[in-house]
């Protein structure tokens, strides 16, 4: 062969191993929703590529292979292109030269070019790849078998569902934290709402119901024009009856029944247990989500919340789980806004102890435990394992909590001040 034939060679196999090496980045790099969304919408090549991802390894391998080859071949050729030139001196000129020709047109450059965008590389190679990977299907399955057994010998083991389950959040949630907008303020909240929908399988119901001391009820035994009169002054559409003592709910009186019950001229004569309705009773470890299919299948917005003994614990509602999603959702007859959250002059915060820690978190940007306990006042008595006194401070979570109020055993009133530096 000529030198001029050598160099064309050289070049040649540069250029397909840089490709080779493009396609490789754009296999591994590209974005998997965005392939998916493609391949949904009927573009043949966005298939291809979805269709090969289930045999990713068999098709790295193919691409690897065929690039391996066109380096050793770059090599071959240009040590005795060297050898015609240099004679004696190509055994050490031509591994260098090489190696550096490799790694700069064959390897980086295609690389850096293609990360930026793996798709456009990728949907006009989907048939060539599709292809290099069925021609080389013999020579993959033999790799494959021999790595198999590999990774068995060495005892590695592969993910688990539930790994790849917890791999597959995590990737959501990544994508989510690199989403970007137009608007700084509207890209925050979608980015909240997005997150807040990935925590629903976590976030138990205990951790967002009302509590109970919190929960307006009324008592079954009371005479119809009484209850009308109290829901007449009562802000909810639905509120729990109890029999004897407030821990026996026997049912759920609709606003809107005993409007209707009361057009009727026996309306003294009714008795408030026709009109109510069969409580619905959840445990408190449910998760949100769970809760969310619950309320959609039975059609249900209102349930009563008991812990593992039976024992009232609260209410939850399809609007507190709405509102873990979309944040607080306020009508004409919502009092203001998280009045338990005051902040003061010198950037602390004055909150009282029955404030949700995730309404806190969502109030102040702070990142408060929410598994350890519903409210802040059960945060702080957790965290330090003693029922504090008025005035004693505590540094947890880099802010300072001081006890301002206490009834009885129940803490009432916490300052809140973020520490410097933190």
């Amino acid at each position: 062969m000529t030198t001029l034939t050598n160099i064309v060679l050289v070049a040649t196999f540069l250029v397909c191993s840089a490709y080779f090496s493009a396609c490789e980045t754009a296999i591994t790099a590209y974005s998997r929703p965005k392939m998916y969304s493609l391949a949904k919408d009927g573009n043949k090549k966005a298939k291809i590529i979805w269709d090969l991802q289930g045999k990713i390894g068999l098709v790295i391998s193919a691409i690897l292979a065929c690039a391996t080859i066109l380096n050793a071949l770059t090599v071959a050729v240009t040590t005795k292109l060297f050898s015609e030139i240099l004679g004696n001196y190509a055994i050490i000129l031509a591994p260098i030269v090489t190696s550096v020709l490799i790694v700069l047109f064959a390897e980086v450059l295609p690389k850096m070019l293609t990360i930026s965008n793996p798709e456009g590389m990728l949907l006009p190679s989907a048939y060539f790849i599709k292809y290099t990977h069925l021609a080389l299907k013999p020579l993959n399955n033999i790799i494959g078998f021999m790595a198999k057994h590999l990774i068995s010998l060495l005892k590695f083991s592969s993910n688990s569902k539930n790994n790849e389950y917890e791999n597959s959040l995590d990737e959501l949630r990544g994508a989510i934290a690199l989403h970007k907008g137009i608007d700084t303020e509207d890209t925050k909240k979608e980015k909240e709402m997005l997150q807040s929908v990935l925590d629903l399988g976590t976030i138990q119901v205990g951790t967002v119901m009302i509590h109970r001391k919190n929960v307006t009820m009324m008592s079954a035994d009371e005479k119809i024009d009484k209850l009308f009169e109290q829901v007449m002054n009562c802000p909810f559409s639905r509120v729990p009856l109890w029999k004897d003592n407030i821990e026996n709910i026997v049912g759920i009186l609709h606003i809107k029944d005993l409007i209707k019950a009361m057009k009727n001229p026996a309306s003294d004569k009714i008795d408030i247990m026709d009109i109510a309705i069969k409580p619905w009773f959840i445990p408190e470890n449910k998760t949100l989500l769970d809760q969310l299919q619950s309320f959609k299948t039975k059609h249900e917005h209102f349930a009563i919340v008991v812990d593992e003994y039976g024992c009232f614990m609260g209410i939850v509602t399809l609007e507190d789980i709405i509102e873990e999603i979309v944040g607080n959702i306020e009508d004409e007859h919502d009092l203001v806004h998280l009045t338990g959250i005051r902040e003061q002059d010198d950037g602390s915060y004055i909150v009282d102890g029955s404030v949700n820690i995730r309404d806190l978190n969502r109030e102040i940007a702070s990142n408060f435990r929410s598994d350890i306990a519903a409210t802040v006042a059960g945060l702080v008595i957790n965290s330090i394992g003693i029922i504090p006194e008025v005035g004693q401070t505590f540094i947890l979570y880099g802010y300072r909590f001081e006890v301002l109020k206490r009834h009885r055993t129940q803490v009432t009133l916490i300052k809140i001040t973020k520490l410097a530096g933190d």
